[in-house]
């Protein structure tokens, strides 16, 4: 996972949490009526839908400047928030007007010339419940940190994180699927991978058990019962199992098995970092930035429409262009994570590889003009996303399709305000 912070060590019991109730999806809105001008799309050929009819529909119809593409990844704000009934009794996000987004507040500065979109303030009464609850899932249900550690937990604001990222989750049940799991992967890269107990010594093995939390060991009666109990044996197991029982009851096969895809995704990224680490290989830019593709935040964005409360059906998911988006938004958040994290990895304890790091030594460039190259990769890989996504709504202008690439949008967005505000952990350098 990109920088992560202090989630606290392993302790040794935890109950097992009982996940509630599965959310109940709410029906798909009819958002496109808020899209200006509007995409026309046509009736569905009769009779159930098929890899064919699905991934090969008809082409919106679009005013010829493509506006309409183009407001689809526009403002995080989700699709048809209005409509949706929210059932915690949480206010909903404004309705969407088709006015910009306001800017968010001064706190934090961007970093200069980097391409971004501003999003709405995130709703301070969601912010707020989500922030008690995952405080209460990590001390009650996992015992994740030591006591010593609560204020770098609450510094990690995870809160504004996943409500600012998720703007059309329909209720905060929703919103803490994405929490959970948050948490439980930065536990994970803290304690196996970090200064907070890990090391690239041994890391894959210590991995591959921790995989087996959220992608289950399937084994004979002898050895089941041992694997079981080791389940609870660490803090980093003890949150994902415990995030991803509350996950797979919400959500549906399909969602399941491409979370834990992408999960192995990330976790072969760790160990190419391991493996350099254990080398002291400082990378090609072209390497560090492949290696970056599978130790980044995919697993993030992906689920996207499992806390929206929709389904992206699978056939859908898996179209190559739609992987393409997915894979550049990924691409895109992990860079402006090096960039905000760029100072405090610096102060850190050893040798951090980030991407101005490697530019500087593989390029012979200055710290700051490194930094400036990195700058201009994050922007050329955030308006190749855009183009992506705008090419694929044109492409394939189906309502679960639109509405998982504004989601995926939204997700970018909240990404980088994240960072941008956090500013108990980061800080930018001085190269301006």
């Amino acid at each position: 996972m990109p920088d992560s912070g202090p989630l606290g060590p392993p302790h040794t019991t935890a109950p097992r949490p009982t996940p509630p109730d599965r959310p109940t999806p709410p029906p798909v809105p009819d958002f496109l009526a808020a899209l200006h001008p509007p995409v026309t799309i046509p009736d569905p050929p009769p009779g159930p839908a098929t890899a064919s009819t699905v991934g090969n529909p008809p082409r919106a119809t679009a005013t010829a400047d493509g506006s309409a593409l183009q407001r689809i990844l526009r403002g995080p704000s989700g699709p048809g928030t209005a409509s949706i009934s929210l059932s915690d009794g949480l206010r909903p996000s404004p309705p969407d007007t088709g006015a910009p987004a306001p800017a968010a507040p001064s706190e934090g500065r961007a970093v200069p010339g980097l391409y971004h979109h501003p999003i709405p303030e995130p709703d301070p009464v969601r912010v707020e419940e989500v922030s008690r609850r995952i405080k209460r899932w990590a001390e009650d249900e996992v015992q994740l940190y030591p006591e010593e550690w609560e204020g770098q937990f609450d510094g990690f604001s995870v809160g504004r994180y996943m409500v600012g990222c998720h703007p059309d989750a329909p209720t905060v049940d929703h919103l803490m699927l994405a929490t959970r799991l948050m948490v439980a992967e930065n536990a994970v890269d803290d304690c196996y991978c970090e200064d907070h107990g890990g090391s690239p010594v041994g890391l894959g093995g210590r991995l591959l058990l921790a995989h087996t939390a959220i992608d289950p060991f399937h084994t004979t009666a002898e050895y089941a019962p041992p694997w079981r109990k080791s389940l609870a044996s660490d803090a980093p197991r003890r949150a994902y199992r415990s995030a991803m029982d509350y996950f797979v009851r919400a959500a549906d096969p399909s969602q399941t098995d491409r979370y834990r895809h992408d999960m192995a995704r990330l976790h072969l990224g760790y160990l190419a970092e391991a493996a350099w680490s254990q080398t002291g290989h400082v990378p090609q830019v072209w390497e560090y930035l492949a290696m970056r593709q599978f130790n980044n935040f995919r697993p993030c964005p992906t689920i996207t429409d499992t806390v929206g409360g929709y389904e992206l059906p699978a056939d859908l998911h898996a179209r190559p262009d739609m992987q393409r988006v997915i894979a550049l938004a990924g691409n895109a958040t992990t860079v402006v994570n090096d960039l905000y994290s760029y100072t405090k990895e610096l102060k850190s304890p050893g040798r951090h590889l980030n991407l101005p790091v490697v530019i500087a030594e593989r390029e012979q460039l200055s710290a700051r003009d490194a930094y400036l190259k990195a700058i201009e990769i994050h922007n050329e890989l955030q308006h190749s996303f855009e183009a992506a996504a705008a090419e694929l709504a044109g492409a394939c202008p189906l309502p679960p399709v639109l509405r998982f690439l504004k989601g995926v949008a939204a997700w970018v967005d909240g990404n980088h305000d994240w960072h941008r505000t956090n500013t108990y952990r980061y800080s930018l350098p001085d190269f301006w």
